[in-house]
């Protein structure tokens, strides 16, 4: 897939509106995230599994991002200082290329995933408190979209629906599957 396609699929990083770290009104949190695309011999998404001490997601596999800070002045501010603090790829080595939709998630946050471009000759520092490992799903598995599966948990007294998708023994589950899903369809309605 030509990186073209890819910034074609998606809603221009202009469109981001400002935003704080303060209190909103409809009681959201904002936070932000990196869906890092890296060219190998394909694109491949660089993904992190949390570390199971965590209060919020334990072990679970997440995009490197998380809630907005007092020193950020927008969603891309958030997402590239998370990806810093928690795997050390400076921020020179991404190129930002574009927004999919903001996911609500069930704990109260607002998700602004951003899709940027990581320079292939990254090293990683991770933040060994936060992060326990990170790994790369090919782009190619991320955009079948019969390898998602539908699934069901019983929480906070609701039945609620989520995606998953298996990869090399990884669970990506919730938020982050659902936002994999929201960009592979955009990809994949591009080719339509």
């Amino acid at each position: 897939m030509k990186r073209q396609h890819i910034i074609q699929s998606l809603e221009p990083l202009t469109g981001i509106s400002d935003w704080t770290h303060n209190e909103r009104d409809d009681g959201l949190t904002n936070a932000a995230v990196l869906i890092p695309l890296v060219k190998r011999n394909e694109w491949h998404i660089l993904l992190t599994k949390r570390t199971d001490h965590l209060h919020h997601h334990p072990g679970q596999v997440s995009f490197p991002g998380g809630r907005a800070d007092a020193i950020d002045v927008s969603p891309l501010n958030t997402a590239l200082r998370e990806t810093t603090e928690e795997i050390g790829i400076d921020k020179h080595l991404i190129e930002l290329v574009g927004v999919i939709e903001p996911y609500l998630t069930v704990t109260d946050f607002c998700v602004v995933p951003i899709v940027g471009f990581v320079d292939s000759n990254f090293e990683l520092k991770i933040d060994e408190f936060e992060v326990a490992e990170v790994f790369e799903v090919p782009l190619s598995t991320v955009l079948n979209m019969a390898e998602y599966k539908r699934k069901e948990i019983f929480w906070k007294g609701k039945n609620r629906l989520y995606w998953e998708l298996m990869y090399n023994g990884y669970q990506i589950w919730g938020a982050t599957a659902a936002m994999l899903y929201a960009f592979a369809e955009r990809l994949t309605n591009m080719k339509n």
